[in-house]
């Protein structure tokens, strides 16, 4: 698993939340519970559920944070081909896009970063400048060319 710097600092901060939010959960559980009857108790099944799920978090953030491997931050030097961290300037049938390669807990399509492991994100890797690539998409077949690298 690959992760920015920035990256592994706000998974760590987002572990840090879950893990402080148990003892509101567990009291959220306590109040639940004096309310009576648990089997047709609302309340009392939303705070387990909500524990269930940031207990889970939890693992999951621990287990990312477990296998991270940081990646080296961008500079300003141009890189010979895509890699993880490099911007890779394309043009397509869409127009002219960027995107920046990331590690997949990373990964925010919308705004331009896509991960090392989507198909997308395969295609570019250890591709140069002026190559072309073509992808299966939601879309059909697209065929990007690369512009730039940065």
């Amino acid at each position: 698993m690959y992760l920015s710097s920035e990256g592994l600092k706000r998974l760590k901060e987002e572990l840090e939340k879950k893990k402080g939010s148990r003892a509101e959960i567990a009291q959220k559980i306590q109040e639940a519970k004096a309310l009576g009857d648990l089997s047709e108790n609302a309340e009392y099944q939303e705070a387990l559920a909500t524990q269930s799920f940031n207990e889970g978090r939890i693992i999951e953030l621990e287990e990312i944070l477990r296998q991270a491997q940081v990646i080296s931050e961008r500079t300003n030097h141009k890189h010979e081909a895509v890699e993880i961290s490099a911007q890779v300037k394309v043009e397509s049938k869409f127009g002219n896009q960027q995107f920046t390669i990331v590690g997949s807990s990373e990964a925010d399509p919308i705004k331009g970063f896509i991960s090392n492991e989507s198909p997308l994100g395969r295609a570019f890797i250890g591709r140069k400048s002026g190559q072309e690539v073509e992808v299966e998409t939601p879309k059909g077949k697209v065929k990007y060319k690369i512009l730039d690298i940065l």
